[in-house]
């Protein structure tokens, strides 16, 4: 059975920086795609970032765009999103996702993904 683990969340000052991780176990974390979602109290979950099996193809909302990177070590069966230059209107808890299907491309659905961690809550302060 697939399970992630999400780190990295706290408090920041605006214009800070977090490195959120995501460590895959139970499967072939190699060949599947990836995404980063979040959940902002009394909203509905929203797609942030994708990352392909290969790492070769990422996908971003606008909103983060040019300040938020996904990227990820099959050698660690890890997959991080570096958000620079937060904002208050980041603050959210933060989900990794993954798709169970060998060799996935960049997904923004959240039906399109099998499996997700438990989340870790990323407050920003102004």
């Amino acid at each position: 059975q697939v399970q992630l683990v999400e780190s990295g969340g706290g408090l920041v000052q605006s214009g800070g920086s977090l490195r959120l991780s995501c460590v895959i176990s139970g499967g072939v974390f190699g060949i599947y795609a990836m995404g980063w979602f979040r959940q902002a109290p009394g909203k509905e979950r929203e797609f942030v970032a994708a990352i392909n099996w290969s790492g070769t193809s990422t996908d971003y909302t606008d909103a983060v765009e040019g300040r938020f990177t996904i990227s990820r070590d099959n050698a660690k069966n890890t997959v991080y999103l570096q958000m620079n230059n937060l904002k208050p209107e980041d603050t959210a808890v933060y989900y990794c996702a993954v798709r169970l299907y060998p060799r996935g491309t960049v997904y923004r659905m959240i039906d399109r993904y099998d499996s997700w961690g438990q989340g870790t809550q990323v407050t920003v302060s102004s």
